[in-house]
């Protein structure tokens, strides 16, 4: 018997790009699906979360900000984890993690147990968008890592533009209560496929696997090996101030800034929706031509150039009509789609076993960055009220847009001086 086993031949893994990758790809997708999706929730729900729980208008914001500050920590070892352990041993634990904190989230009968569910949650998302990010290199290769990558992408923007009407049809039917503990059970089942389907193509290999280091002090030394890298920082800059300005735009200062050009709250929420779809289809499209034509640096470039243009337009263009702004919203989105070569030009001076930290990091950067934009307009918008600029004038919006300009200007100039990446033979 034993000999029989010596010379059986060893079990081929699974093929790369292949129905199994494409059905792990897919759990990974799902799982970033549904991370969106109760993010945006929170959104409309917090509402009636305030009135059932009798919260005060400042513990509302402190959730928010609790979540915001655990994902913000854990994201930047998300990646490394995934780099150490591979993505069975952590995936599938993350999607728990967040079904279990929903869950709590739904039966919460306090202020803190809301805390606690939103840190649960935050541990758990961390590596949401990264892990799918990580499986598209390892089941596709790391040819086709940017392409998979912006295809995450696609499905993450379209999720935000069309979820905001789904969860509110669906509360029109049910209690926030019934909707988030019916969406912490597919949490459940999507737990379970993880747990049979998610993992490498072939087993995770580290080097510290062979000495005696602490597991934690190894992930340390990948992070700390990674973020000595200075380009991975050059990539995570432009990729944040671009990513932050949209961020801004697509989840508060949009319809703002159309309805001072006096179009109708309909038409302003659709040029909001717009920017999502046109972020969905630029990232379907952008990521793969920088890999026809073998360029990051000029494909960030050309797209951080035309995002800032469109800003300019909406913002100063005079008596702009309403198909020229949703032409502007629809294209400032595509052209974003250029903040996802960021983690494909970090991943390209790296070592492959280190593509989840090193997009932790820009992913990290990305939404640090984020928060601080979505918050400067609003500031500035009372500055601007004290100095005396009529409420809701195009003129106000254009002082309160100032740290969205820099944010497109620094973009652009960053990228113009970054070096060109693109690997001149693939890597593996």
């Amino acid at each position: 018997m034993s000999a029989s086993r010596d010379t059986s031949p060893p079990v081929a893994p699974p093929k790369l790009g292949g129905a199994m990758a494409w059905w792990v790809w897919t759990l990974s997708v799902l799982f970033v699906v549904y991370l969106f999706s109760f993010q945006t929730g929170y959104s409309i729900v917090n509402p009636s979360v305030q009135e059932d729980v009798g919260l005060t208008i400042k513990q509302v914001g402190g959730i928010a900000a609790v979540y915001t500050w655990a994902f913000a920590i854990s994201q930047f070892f998300g990646g490394a984890l995934l780099d150490r352990l591979g993505s069975r041993k952590v995936l599938p634990i993350a999607i728990a993690l967040v079904a279990l904190g929903i869950f709590l989230f739904a039966n919460a009968q306090s202020y803190s147990m809301l805390l606690l569910s939103q840190v649960v949650v935050a541990i758990g998302s961390c590596v949401g968008f990264v892990g799918a990010g990580y499986i598209g290199g390892q089941w596709f290769g790391m040819a086709k890592f940017s392409f998979m990558f912006g295809l995450v992408q696609v499905v993450a923007a379209l999720t935000s533009a069309f979820s905001v009407n789904l969860i509110s049809m669906a509360l029109d039917a049910t209690t926030w209560r019934t909707l988030f503990n019916a969406t912490a059970a597919f949490g459940v089942v999507l737990f379970v496929l993880g747990l049979i389907f998610i993992r490498n193509p072939t087993p995770v290999v580290h080097a510290a696997d062979s000495n005696t280091d602490n597991f934690f002090v190894s992930v340390l030394k990948n992070l700390a090996s990674v973020a000595r890298i200075g380009h991975v920082w050059v990539a995570a800059l432009v990729g944040a101030l671009s990513f932050g300005m949209l961020l801004a735009l697509g989840v508060v200062w949009m319809p703002k800034i159309l309805m001072a050009h006096e179009l109708s709250e309909t038409s302003a929420a659709l040029g909001s929706s717009l920017l999502w779809l046109g972020l969905a289809a630029g990232s379907a499209i952008v990521p793969h031509w920088s890999d026809v034509i073998k360029r990051r640096k000029r494909t960030m470039v050309v797209g951080c150039a035309v995002q800032l243009a469109a800003l300019l337009g909406l913002l100063f263009l005079p008596g702009i009509g309403s198909g020229l702004a949703l032409t502007l919203c629809f294209l400032l989105g595509f052209a974003n789609a250029t903040h996802m070569l960021a983690f494909s030009t970090a991943a390209d001076v790296v070592q492959p076993h280190q593509i989840g930290t090193s997009a932790a990091i820009v992913n990290g950067i990305m939404f640090i960055f984020g928060g601080i934009l979505i918050s400067r307009p609003g500031f500035r918008i009372g500055i601007g009220l004290d100095k005396g600029l009529e409420p809701e004038s195009l003129t106000l919006a254009q002082y309160a847009s100032l740290p969205l300009i820099i944010a497109g200007v620094l973009a652009l100039l960053i990228a113009l001086f970054m070096r060109e990446t693109y690997p001149q033979q693939g890597h593996g």
